[in-house]
């Protein structure tokens, strides 16, 4: 078992807005081994391990508690919908063209000064 693993990846979860069965199904296993990984009873291997981060978009590292999040908002005064909106706002940033190189991309704009 991992320490903090499970709190993690419900964390994580739940910001992105997903129920068990859409991880699940996003890295090929069934909705109670995610909640095994969340419970603690089951650890992930290698490869979902990976798959997770990259769902999660943290580092293997993060979810294994050898590093911490390298950058983190207190959002503890957001509701859940806000939670989730912000989650889809930095999901599309990151997995777009609309963020380059650590900046908002302008899309044929000028950025404002």
């Amino acid at each position: 078992m991992i320490q903090g693993l499970g709190e993690k990846l419900i964390k994580l979860r739940l910001i992105k807005g997903l129920s068990q069965k859409e991880v699940a199904a996003a890295i090929g296993v069934s909705s109670g081994v995610i909640s095994n990984y969340e419970t603690g009873e089951r650890t992930p291997s290698v490869e979902k391990l990976m798959s997770l981060a990259v769902l999660y978009h943290c580092s293997t590292d993060y979810l294994l508690g050898i590093e911490k999040a390298e950058k983190q908002l207190d959002c503890s005064m957001l509701t859940d919908s806000q939670m989730h909106l912000l989650q889809v706002f930095l999901d599309e940033m990151t997995t777009s063209s609309g963020w380059t190189n650590g900046s908002a991309s302008t899309h044929g704009r000028k950025p404002s000064k």
